[in-house]
């Protein structure tokens, strides 16, 4: 089956899929797999088996061809191709609750370089990754992800991108509105203030104004049960609204608390001496409970712990 060929039977089975024909669409294409030597034909064609699997609620088949799909974009050599492939079995994997699995590929997808990460796919893939981060109950990340998402979304005018962002982001609510739930019945205060720190994040991601009160909330409750560090979190989220909204007095006021709270966890690096949390850097803990920037580890050459100088063995991530 020649190129030419290729299309015209790929478009047929588009149509009969439009049509609602999914059964009739599916052996179109995979005549099209089975005969055209056409690399980008193909490529296209599992394209379109992935979407219908996944519509239809075949997970299994919808991972089988995209592993398929991730062939051919090798051979193409063509690193477009191999990241529409990669997010596809990130999407398969997400349908199978293969978090773990998720997460790697998509961080796969963005390490991708010269691709359309950045531009067309950027949001998918942050959207799949926000979902395995809410599947495994990482709601920060989750979160941090969604947000992402929306912004690809607002940036390229995708409607329906921002309306599976705005889906995930109400399953995300629901969950924490559980856990909120299940903490008032134990009376787990700590983990009621979690909650309500959660509540402020999505409020303040969609730009709702209640995110202020839900904040003034939790730091009530943090401060009730001497919990510095939802406190030093509580600060940093609202240092962030503030500063979106130009009100410097406030402002100042949570960047001098944020950097009081570091001070009376002693939560900053032992080598540069920046707090932690302020900014999104990674994290490493060594097994003697002392935490630096990686980077900061890195480039120190050392063996054992800086501040202790205990053999540092195997390490942890934070």
């Amino acid at each position: 089956m020649g190129q030419d060929q290729t299309k015209q039977q790929i478009e047929k089975g588009l149509q009969l899929y439009q049509s609602n024909q999914t059964e009739k669409a599916l052996q179109v294409w995979m005549k099209v797999l089975e005969k055209s030597s056409d690399l980008m034909g193909r490529f296209r064609v599992l394209g379109c088996l992935v979407t219908a699997h996944s519509e239809m609620g075949r997970y299994k088949e919808m991972l089988k061809f995209a592993v398929v799909q991730i062939d051919t974009a090798r051979e193409l050599e063509d690193a477009d191709f191999l990241l529409e492939s990669y997010l596809n079995l990130a999407r398969s994997n997400e349908k199978l609750c293969e978090f773990h699995k998720t997460i790697s590929y998509c961080k796969t997808c963005l390490g991708l370089p010269g691709t359309r990460a950045g531009a067309q796919l950027g949001g998918q893939v942050s959207l799949s990754m926000g979902n395995a981060f809410l599947g495994l109950s990482v709601f920060q990340k989750a979160l941090e992800s969604f947000e992402k998402a929306l912004r690809y979304a607002h940036n390229n005018d995708d409607a329906m991108l921002e309306c599976r962002v705005c889906c995930s982001l109400g399953s995300f609510y629901a969950q924490v509105k559980e856990s909120m739930k299940i903490a008032l019945q134990h009376g787990d205060r700590p983990l009621q203030a979690l909650c309500l720190l959660c509540f402020a994040d999505i409020h303040r991601s969609r730009g709702d104004l209640e995110a202020l009160d839900v904040i003034e909330r939790a730091q009530d409750l943090a401060e009730e049960v001497g919990n510095k560090l939802s406190q030093l979190k509580l600060h940093c989220l609202s240092e962030s609204i503030y500063r979106s909204k130009g009100l410097q007095r406030e402002l100042r006021a949570h960047v001098v608390r944020f950097h009081e709270c570091v001070e009376e966890t002693e939560l900053y690096c032992g080598l540069c001496g920046e707090s932690i949390g302020e900014k999104n850097s990674r994290l490493q803990a060594l097994p003697c409970s002392h935490i630096f920037h990686l980077r900061c580890l890195q480039n120190n050459g050392t063996r054992s712990c800086p501040n202790c100088r205990r053999s540092s063995m195997k390490p942890g991530f934070v």
